[in-house]
């Protein structure tokens, strides 16, 4: 049975520690920030930074890796699942962990992208069961799974524009049209699983009790099929978006009309004086600066 969480009092913190605003001590890096574990022919890869709702740093990039690697090479399992421990699926990129825990020199040198192509391209099938938030990376990662299954209690959005940044991965137009994708991304909303299911982000909406069941009733459903049959149609179908210039949208950044336009960025005051409220004045301050028009 896992230890449950001490809150420690604000003033006995160490500073070079990192805590939640509750007081929790967030663990330093680890491979267990990731957990992989195969149950009836299907590979359950579980985001495992709960106290942060999965929010993603190195470690965690650097471990999911390693995990889509090891499930895509392992012969007993068919099937992969991609989910998140505790009350959320992932809250998106970790925009304090750098300052606690730094990526060391030694380890090898990777990124969200790699990881969910990974996924892409893999040749068995890949499913997100979400529960809770998933924004920013979050709503990206289930978008490149193949399947995506949420509980009643999942939140999406990409929130990055109240940051000042682009989304990380490019993959709502390609799940939701043109007008929800703009706004999704122009907007910054959170939205429900149910508004998510509509716009074609996920396939399914279940009870919270009910999503780990229903994910492995699907899981188990595929893996019964022929595995050659079930790669041939989900490479056709993901050619299809190739052809389409999926690829070349992941890679938006490069389009030099764009670069500009980036660049341009740099410069507006509103993300920088947020950033600097973050930095300066923590992460609550930073929350409350940044959502505050998405109060009224």
């Amino acid at each position: 049975m896992t230890d449950q969480p001490i809150a420690v009092p604000e003033d006995e913190r160490d500073p070079a520690k990192r805590y939640t605003p509750e007081g929790f001590e967030v663990p330093a890096p680890s491979e267990d920030d990731v957990r992989y574990e195969v149950r009836d022919e299907v590979a359950w890869v579980t985001l495992n930074r709960p106290l942060v709702l999965n929010a993603v740093d190195w470690s965690l990039t650097y471990h999911f890796g390693r995990a889509l690697e090891r499930a895509e090479t392992d012969d007993a399992a068919k099937v992969v699942v991609v989910t998140g421990a505790g009350r959320a699926f992932c809250a998106g990129g970790d925009l304090q962990s750098a300052r606690f825990y730094p990526k060391p020199d030694d380890v090898p040198a990777g990124s969200m992208m790699d990881n969910v192509m990974r996924i892409w391209h893999m040749p068995k099938p890949v499913i997100a069961a979400v529960r809770g938030h998933a924004v920013g990376q979050g709503i990206e990662i289930a978008g490149m799974c193949d399947m995506t299954i949420a509980s009643e209690t999942a939140q999406f959005g990409e929130i990055q524009i109240r940051h000042g940044f682009g989304p990380p991965m490019l993959v709502s137009p390609f799940l939701t049209g043109l007008k929800n994708a703009k706004w999704i991304m122009m907007t910054g909303e959170v939205f429900d699983a149910e508004q998510a299911l509509r716009m074609g982000i996920v396939n399914e909406v279940v009870s919270d009790a009910d999503l780990e069941t229903a994910t492995q009733t699907l899981a188990r459903k595929m893996a019964s099929l022929p595995p050659t049959a079930l790669a041939l149609n989900k490479l056709v179908v993901n050619r299809v978006y190739e052809l389409a210039g999926f690829q070349q949208a992941l890679n938006y950044r490069d389009d030099p009309v764009i670069q500009e336009l980036q660049n341009a960025t740099r410069g507006d005051t509103v993300s920088a004086e947020r950033l600097a409220t973050l930095r300066e004045q923590g992460w609550e301050a930073f929350k409350q600066q940044r959502d505050a028009a998405f109060r009224e």
